[in-house]
């Protein structure tokens, strides 16, 4: 999930870079940035696990 969202954060990221796009605050470095930070969270291991619990009773 989070290499989703740095999936999405690079891409606003180029569009903001090729078109010269910037707000006051969100400009495409720090879309850059935003992103480096969610891949690094993905690759140590952040909201990439899926824990299932059962409640089935053994017999």
């Amino acid at each position: 999930m989070v290499a989703a969202v740095a999936a999405v954060l690079f891409g606003l990221a180029l569009l903001f870079q090729l078109t010269g796009f910037a707000l006051s605050v969100i400009t495409a470095e720090v879309l850059v940035t935003a992103g480096l930070l969610c891949v690094a969270l993905h690759l140590a291991g952040v909201g990439n696990t899926v824990q299932v619990r059962s409640y089935r009773r053994r017999r």
